[in-house]
């Protein structure tokens, strides 16, 4: 028999109340900055790239002093009409680093090379509480990521869903919407302990898979985008295996390094614009074959090989 794993807040068996999150909300400690990090690297882009405002996470509670996070996207300058449009987004789980950093990273070293090919809206940062304290909930214990659906109650995830209407009903429908993510270890040692307990079931061990994978949409997959992706990144980083069962985090292996999910019902990010081409990409920076760089370079091959593809195929006869 496996070992009972038992989260430090809260009683087994018993969901979370409003005690039990105050709880977790007092172990939440701010290690870094959303305005040094992000912030200061979108004003330096300024320049060469439109700056949106497009709304403020604000968050507070008796024992918790106001903080206030404004949320900016970067847009490509001289948005084309009849170009096809990406919108990618990082940092949808603040402590997913290269997720926040590749996508500033593509924006600064990148971007412009697509200039008059594709229209980009590129929002680093989804939900700045967690990023800046390492943490895949929002402040109210609400994974942003199971809440990009309709009566949503997390933040950051309906200014996001604003944000593309806003976008869409300007510019029209985006042809492709690639979400940066990572899975790390602290996904087996922390969070996925901390969701059973805050929901009230036992918590049952899993694994990290070793390398790079993409999470394809079961409902509309693209399985030529999806392996357009994993060519561009197999040249930075390595891919991750299939287990014995030919899974990876328990889902079927539908290609080399592919898996899929439901988006819309799931509720996450990569459904939010209902683009053809949509995808979730997964680094493993605690790999002791991969560093934080490589899974920063990672997600920006990603997103370059995303971007390409959409060029080439809006360029080509059906």
């Amino acid at each position: 028999m496996s070992e009972i794993h038992t989260y430090p807040i809260g009683t087994p068996g018993q969901p979370w109340g409003a005690a039990e999150r105050d709880q977790w909300r007092a172990r939440q400690v701010r290690q870094r900055s959303y305005a040094d990090d992000v912030l200061t690297a979108i004003e330096a882009l300024r320049g060469r790239f439109d700056v949106e405002l497009y709304g403020d996470v604000v968050y507070a509670d008796a024992q918790h002093p106001a903080e206030r996070f404004p949320l900016r996207a970067l847009r490509s300058r001289d948005w084309q009409p009849g170009l096809p449009s990406v919108l990618v987004t990082g940092g949808v789980h603040g402590y997913e680093t290269s997720g926040v950093h590749g996508a500033l990273r593509f924006v600064d070293t990148q971007a412009e090379r697509f200039a008059g090919r594709a229209n980009l809206l590129v929002v680093p940062c989804v939900s700045p509480w967690a990023y800046e304290r390492f943490q895949r909930w929002n402040f109210d214990a609400i994974d942003p990521n199971r809440s990009f659906k309709e009566g949503s109650s997390a933040q950051e995830s309906l200014a996001l869903m604003r944000l593309v209407a806003q976008h869409q009903g300007q510019y029209g429908q985006f042809t492709a919407h690639i979400d940066l993510h990572e899975t790390t270890d602290t996904d087996e040692s922390e969070y996925r302990p901390a969701v059973a307990a805050r929901d009230g079931k036992v918590f049952e061990p899993g694994s990290i898979p070793d390398g790079f994978y993409l999470v394809d949409d079961t409902e509309n997959p693209q399985p030529a985008f999806q392996q357009a992706i994993i060519e561009a990144v197999g040249r930075v980083t390595h891919i991750a295996p299939a287990d014995d069962k030919n899974e990876i985090i328990g889902s079927p292996v539908t290609e080399p390094g592919v898996i899929r999910y439901e988006f819309k019902a799931w509720g996450l990010c990569a459904s939010v614009t209902g683009a053809r081409y949509t995808t979730t990409t997964e680094v493993y920076p605690d790999s002791p074959r991969a560093t934080p760089e490589q899974c920063i370079a990672a997600q920006v091959a990603a997103v370059c090989a995303a971007v390409e593809f959409v060029c080439q195929s809006s360029s080509s006869p059906d």
